[in-house]
């Protein structure tokens, strides 16, 4: 079938975007899908830094590539074998797929599945197969085994999650990325404890979730941090006690001050290695600093030995929240529809497909915290 997406055919195209326009807009074929695999009618896919830092090149993939990882639509077509799912059924896209038999997966962490991993950065589905191609007969990758920035995406079936069908889809795509991996961090990969102090740095999509994270682990002290004046005032709105400027020079000593040392969790967001320095440099003696932000991979974070010995500080990895997608994603839905995460406060703009470069720039420019891709 044919069907628009956002074509990227080479990464580190100078900004503006809107200018550049690294994401053609064309159309395209789409094969059916094959076993195990999903047909879904993209309604709304969110703008994450990943899908960025592939476009700016801080996230190398496999060119050309249909961009796109965080979304929500409707199943349209099962393959054969496909179980669980059917014709009609609302879904969200986990753009980690788990093949439920590797090491990881066997051990309950399929955030880390093994096969997922491969395909993913090899730009094909989970068996290896890529069903995009242009009409010219060019074979496109697939973005995280998802490509949500099309009408219409063949996915597998182990990178869908049934929800709800009350909630709107730009409002379930969130739970996709911004969600599962910031509140994940929080209840997952931290095990964050009742009425603890945390700070969150970096406020985008991922970091304000975390936020609500641990709102709901009733955080007695969350700090917020950030560049963005305008993101620190909707933190304060969302539940933050203290906000600091990251351009401060004292930033990590005013946090120590008003933290009365430093805080037990801190949680880097931002994709950053200064904003890792500095969650490092805020996290207390005895305390968990958490990152989920994703640097360009020759990026190196440096620390003392001997501080990770003598003040018993821990330092965590996150990716996909630590989730179990098909258990974390409706659970976080549960509390959203029971107001205990103010989701919908994360949506900023929404914008047609056509749209997107611009989008882009935006969120280059840290103006946004979650835009939206609306499909008719």
């Amino acid at each position: 079938m044919k069907t628009r997406a956002a074509i990227l055919a080479q990464m580190g195209a100078a900004a503006p975007y809107a200018t550049s326009k690294p994401l053609e807009i064309a159309e395209i074929e789409l094969a059916p899908p094959g076993p195990g695999e999903v047909l879904v009618r993209m309604r709304a896919a969110g703008l994450c830094h990943s899908d960025l830092s592939v476009i700016d090149g801080n996230r190398p993939r496999p060119m050309p590539m249909v961009l796109g990882h965080e979304g929500a639509g409707v199943v349209e077509e099962l393959g054969k074998g496909v179980q669980g799912f059917a014709v009609g059924d609302h879904v969200v896209t986990a753009f980690v797929p788990s093949c439920g038999h590797c090491a990881p997966c066997a051990g309950g962490r399929p955030a880390l599945c093994e096969p997922g991993a491969a395909s993913n950065t090899a730009g094909t589905l989970l068996s290896g197969a890529r069903r995009l191609t242009r009409s010219s007969g060019e074979v496109l990758n697939h973005h995280l085994g998802v490509s949500a920035f099309a009408e219409y995406a063949t996915v597998a079936s182990q990178s869908l999650v049934k929800v709800d069908r009350s909630l709107p889809f730009d409002e379930a795509a969130v739970f996709g990325c911004a969600v599962m991996t910031g509140v994940g961090a929080v209840i997952n990969t931290a095990a964050l404890p009742l009425e603890r102090s945390v700070a969150v740095v970096g406020l985008g999509g991922v970091g304000l979730a975390a936020l609500l994270g641990a709102r709901v682990q009733q955080a007695r002290t969350l700090v917020a941090i950030d560049l963005s004046d305008a993101k620190l005032a909707l933190a304060r709105e969302l539940g933050a006690t203290h906000t600091f400027n990251a351009s401060d020079p004292d930033c990590a000593a005013a946090v120590r001050e008003a933290t009365q040392g430093g805080v037990e969790f801190a949680f880097e967001m931002a994709g950053s290695v200064k904003a890792m320095q500095l969650a490092y440099q805020i996290t207390r003696r005895g305390g968990t600093t958490v990152t989920a932000g994703l640097s360009h991979p020759t990026a190196q974070f440096s620390i003392p030995h001997v501080g990770i010995v003598a003040e018993e500080r821990t330092i965590k990895g996150s990716y996909l929240g630590s989730a179990v997608p098909q258990r974390d994603i409706p659970r976080y839905i549960d509390w959203y529809l029971a107001d205990r995460l103010p989701v919908k406060r994360l949506l900023s703009e929404h914008l047609p497909l056509a749209d997107i470069n611009a989008a882009f720039d935006r969120l280059a420019r840290g103006e946004s915290v979650r835009q939206t891709v609306q499909f008719d």
